[in-house]
C-alpha cells in the first residue's frame, strides 16, 4: 500500500467489512488494515485502499472479496483457550448429557473455529471422558465452522508446527493425541480427527447445520455490533435442543435476551441454558 489511508477510504472499508461479515472495525485501526491488506494490494497491483474498494465493486470479484475477508478475520488461537469452558465441559456438561441422553448422540457446534484448536480441544476432552467412563457418550459429533477458507484448510489437515502445538497444549495431551509427521510437525490422531466436521459458514447467514446440545461461540461476538450480536445469539438459540447450552468467551455476555437464555454460574465461569 503506497499511500496512507484517507478518512473517507477507512469509513468506506469499515462499511464494506461490516456488510460482508459483520465485523465492526473500531476507530483508528488504519494500521491493522494496512498490515493485513498490504500483500493483497501488491498482488493485485493496487496502490490505495480506495482502488481496492473500487475493484471489489466490479462484477465477478467474489474471489477477491473472500481473500480480503480472510485477511481481516484470520486470528491466532490456542489449545484449551481460557481453560474454564473446557473444565465446565468436562466436569458439568458431559456428565449431564451422558446421564440425560442415555445413548442419544451428543452434538456440539464450535462457531468461529479458526485453525481447529477449539474443536479438537473439545474432542480431546470427550475422549478423556470416554476413557474415564467406558460406554458413555459413544456417539459425539462436533461441527466446526468458520468464514475463512484458509484456516479451515489448516483445520481439516489437523497438522500443526511445533510452535502452534506449544500454545496451550500439555506434553501429556500431545503424546496422547498426536503423532509426529514427516515434515517435523505433529498430526492429530484419527480418533480425535474423526469426531470433527469442518464447514465454511458466515455467522450473518442462515444456518442449515441442524440441532445442537452445546454451542461454543467464543471470542468472536466482540467484533460485532450490538444488533448483529443479538441477531446471532437469537438464531443460535433456535439451533439448540431443549435444555441445551451456549458457551461464550470470557469477555462476552448476552446483554439481554433473558427470555431466551438462563444464566448458569459454574464457579468460576458462566454459561447459558436455553429456556
Amino acid at each position: 500500500m503506497k499511500a496512507e489511508i484517507t478518512p473517507q477510504e477507512y469509513e468506506a472499508f469499515k462499511s464494506f467489512l461490516q456488510d460482508a461479515c459483520g465485523i465492526l472495525l473500531g476507530e483508528n485501526k488504519q494500521y491493522l488494515v494496512k498490515s493485513r491488506l498490504r500483500r493483497i494490494l501488491e498482488e493485485n497491483s493496487l496502490n490505495t485502499l480506495g482502488e481496492l474498494l473500487e475493484r471489489l465493486k466490479r462484477p465477478g470479484r467474489g474471489g477477491l472479496k473472500e481473500v480480503v475477508i480472510d485477511a481481516m478475520t484470520t486470528n491466532e488461537t490456542l489449545w484449551f483457550r481460557d481453560n474454564h469452558p473446557f473444565r465446565i465441559l468436562q466436569e458439568k456438561l458431559l456428565p449431564e448429557f451422558a446421564e440425560r441422553n442415555s445413548g442419544q448422540p451428543l452434538r456440539i457446534w464450535s462457531a468461529a473455529c479458526s485453525t481447529g484448536q477449539e474443536p479438537y480441544s473439545i474432542a480431546m476432552i470427550v475422549e478423556e471422558f470416554r476413557r474415564a467412563r467406558p460406554g458413555k457418550l459413544r456417539d459425539v459429533k462436533i461441527t466446526a465452522t468458520d468464514i475463512s477458507k484458509s484456516v479451515l484448510e489448516v483445520a481439516r489437515k489437523g497438522e500443526y508446527e511445533m510452535i502452534a502445538i506449544g500454545r496451550g497444549l500439555s506434553p501429556e495431551r500431545q503424546k496422547q493425541f498426536f503423532t509426529p509427521s514427516l515434515n517435523g510437525g505433529w498430526q492429530i490422531k484419527p480418533q480425535i480427527k474423526s469426531m470433527v466436521e469442518f464447514k465454511e459458514l458466515n455467522l450473518l447467514e442462515r444456518y442449515m447445520l441442524g440441532k445442537f446440545d452445546i454451542v461454543m461461540c467464543r471470542n468472536v461476538l466482540i467484533y460485532f455490533s450490538a444488533d448483529l450480536k443479538k441477531d446471532i445469539l437469537t438464531r443460535m438459540h433456535a439451533t439448540l435442543n431443549p435444555g441445551g447450552y451456549l458457551v461464550l468467551g470470557a469477555s462476552e455476555s448476552l446483554n439481554g435476551l433473558p427470555h431466551l437464555y438462563e444464566m448458569v454460574q459454574c464457579h468460576p465461569g458462566i454459561i447459558y441454558r436455553k429456556k
